[in-house]
């Protein structure tokens, strides 16, 4: 079996804005994904909003500065993440299509192959 990470994305203003409704809709998406993926899932947790975020960069030196906030100015900002385990991609993608996220508007899922160095 294959690891996957799921990376869940979306517009932190748009997050912090949902209606209660709105909301649920999410929380329902992410149960109907943990209770078909079952042992499937490894690990999985929703972040902090991204100025939340310390991000840290080398200089030409070497020198290690940090910077509140992520890198890149961008409207989505990486919200969420599931680690899971499946035969191939196409079960990945059945799971993660149980995600509110995949259908709203501002966010969208990225599901990416885990590189075993075994």
């Amino acid at each position: 079996m294959a690891k996957y990470m799921i990376l869940i994305f979306g517009d932190d203003q748009q997050w912090a804005a949902a209606s209660p409704s709105e909301r649920q809709k999410i929380d329902e998406g992410h149960q109907a994904f943990r209770a078909a993926a079952g042992p499937a899932v490894l690990a999985g947790e929703e972040l902090e909003p991204a100025p939340m975020a310390t991000s840290l960069r080398a200089d030409a030196t070497g020198r290690v500065t940090t910077t509140d906030g992520p890198f890149l100015e961008t409207k989505e900002a990486l919200g969420g993440y599931y680690l899971v385990e499946a035969d191939d991609l196409d079960q990945v993608i059945a799971l993660a299509s149980r995600l509110h996220e995949v259908s709203a508007g501002h966010s969208g899922v990225e599901i990416r192959p885990v590189v075993d160095h075994g």
